[in-house]
């Protein structure tokens, strides 16, 4: 009995310094370079699409919901089996997907960053250091960012819904830290603006959870179109 109990102990400790590592994740202060990118926001504001913090919260639901459908997608198909394989297939057919320079690039150096750091980090989960190490130098892997989160959220140990909730989090986060630098909204403006978002985003998250990588798709096509002027802009701020 005691031997049970010392068990349950041992356990429940474990899944508790696990939920450590997965609120990491999560934290802002972790140095994936995402807050170097914009989403395309920064050509949205020189294109005129975006003017206004109305503008922006409607070019923020058009990003979210284009994020679920088309990324979304890898990150639960790579989070079912977290494995060197599957992410592999996966990475490279979102590759292939990304048909965009600016985005694809984003993608692989947030990816890369992500993956360089969770190795690191998170010493509890050898597979990390071992796939990443295994994958390094080879020319058919890419390390695209959603397949990347979807395999390290499966060997954290977090369940799909929350893993893709959490996806969309990082997003609604970056591009509104972005909106900030870019002095279209406020702090606090960005900060009720996220809650305010929030609801719409649980709606986006239901809409488009749980399906395969095979049914990935783009909503917003416009938003790529003007991602894809990055490129061209006469002073930028950020890298995409």
């Amino acid at each position: 009995m005691e031997e049970d109990e010392r068990c349950d102990i041992v356990m429940s400790r474990a899944a508790s310094c696990m939920q450590w590592s997965q609120w990491q994740l999560l934290d802002s202060i972790l140095p994936t370079g995402g807050f170097a990118h914009s989403f395309g926001l920064e050509a949205a504001v020189q294109t005129r699409l975006v003017s206004s913090p109305e503008d922006l919260e409607t070019h923020i639901i058009h990003l979210l919901d284009n994020t679920a459908s088309l990324l979304l997608p890898f990150v639960y198909s790579t989070l079912k089996s977290p494995d060197i394989e599957t992410w592999h297939k996966l990475d490279g057919i979102l590759n292939a997907t990304l048909t965009n320079q600016v985005s694809s690039k984003a993608s692989i150096s947030q990816g890369s960053a992500l993956f360089r750091i969770v190795a690191s980090v998170f010493t509890e989960i050898p597979n990390l250091k071992m796939i990443r190490d295994a994958s390094l130098g080879s020319k058919n892997v890419y390390f695209h960012h959603a397949p990347i989160f979807g395999l390290v959220c499966g060997l954290l140990g977090m369940d799909p819904e929350t893993s893709q909730r959490a996806y969309l989090f990082v997003t609604l986060r970056d591009v509104l830290s972005a909106a900030t630098r870019l002095n279209i909204v406020g702090p606090m403006g960005a900060s009720v603006m996220q809650h305010r978002i929030a609801i719409v985003a649980e709606t986006v998250l239901e809409k488009w959870m749980d399906r395969e990588a095979s049914e990935a798709c783009q909503t917003s096509p416009l938003l790529d179109v003007v991602q894809g002027c990055h490129g061209y802009l006469f002073s930028r701020l950020f890298c995409s």
